[in-house]
């Protein structure tokens, strides 16, 4: 399994109104996603992606840095394309 994972800070309501809207096609290319918010500071996005392979989370990854979906953030962590590294069982089997 692949991801990009970022984080964020910035205005959540209209981050998430631009996520939704999916202007650079993350539907048609990701598995899915996972977006988290700071229990401190709601403002702050925590951003998982999950792609089939580190290429395309890395294309993917890329293309969010090159374009100004986030010009509205602070990027505190930019689009960064990781592989999953460990998963324990109990997660695997209990979502």
């Amino acid at each position: 399994m692949a991801f990009i994972v970022g984080v964020m800070e910035g205005d959540f309501d209209a981050f998430k109104r631009q996520f939704d809207e999916d202007p650079l096609g993350r539907k048609q290319a990701a598995k899915g996603h996972t977006l988290l918010r700071g229990v401190d500071n709601p403002n702050e996005v925590f951003v998982r992606i999950e792609f089939a392979t580190a290429e395309e989370a890395r294309s993917f990854a890329e293309k969010v840095r090159n374009s100004a979906v986030l010009q509205n953030m602070t990027v505190k962590v930019p689009p960064t394309a990781t592989e999953l590294a460990d998963r324990p069982l109990e997660e695997a089997t209990h979502p």
